[in-house]
């Protein structure tokens, strides 16, 4: 899952994406609203954390500008304003989570987890692939009631595959997916992944199209 943060506060930052990588996100951090449109503008998000207090302007404004153009991610606000009616113009303008700081970093999470679910309109988040069992909620993945255990990007990997099942994936596609924005990428580096993946959960559960990418076999 790639995550937007938008926070000031490097103090705060910091843990908060080493908690959430260690969750398996992909977390792409800025501290001002001006890099943050910058990246809207040339990725997709599956959840932005923002913060309202920001060196060139107010958040709320950020929200607003998102929403105005239909951009329906799923913005969970993090801010130290805890008025009743902070909280109640925040939702209002389209927030879809609204947490005061100080937080617990494991709530973070889970409220990234819910508003994620919600967003997508998935009941259940658990898919039984050949004897495979795969949890993304989790990120478990089980045969036979013995557990798999994946790295994040190979966690990464497994989560597009799956959201687009029987769907050709690009090559570009995944490494967008599992890669920070900047973060130097290697031109194998995708072939890696498969190939763990392939040893770990089965050969043939992944299929190379020459040229075009790599599809998950239903």
């Amino acid at each position: 899952m790639r995550v937007l943060l938008i926070e000031d506060e490097a103090a705060l930052a910091g843990p908060l994406i080493e908690h959430l990588e260690a969750d398996f996100h992909v977390v792409e951090w800025f501290s001002t609203l001006d890099e943050a449109e910058s990246a809207v503008r040339a990725l997709e998000y599956d959840v932005v954390l923002l913060d309202l207090h920001l060196p060139d302007g107010d958040g709320l404004l950020f929200l607003q500008s998102l929403r105005a153009r239909r951009i329906r991610t799923p913005v969970i606000i993090l801010t130290a304003r805890d008025k009743i009616s902070d909280r109640i113009n925040g939702l209002n303008l389209g927030a879809d989570d609204y947490v005061i700081k100080p937080f617990d970093l494991d709530e973070v999470k889970a409220r990234i987890h819910t508003v994620c679910r919600r967003s997508t309109d998935q009941i259940s988040q658990t898919f039984l692939i050949h004897d495979l069992n795969i949890c993304l909620a989790d990120h478990r993945v089980s045969r036979s009631g013995q557990a798999i255990k994946l790295t994040a990007k190979e966690w990464g990997v497994l989560e597009v595959l799956i959201r687009r099942q029987a769907k050709i994936v690009p090559k570009a596609a995944l490494e967008l997916a599992i890669y920070a924005h900047g973060e130097e990428v290697e031109s194998n580096a995708i072939e890696a992944h498969m190939s763990r993946l392939r040893t770990k959960l089965g050969k043939d559960l992944i299929i190379t199209h020459r040229g075009l990418g790599y599809e998950l076999v239903a």
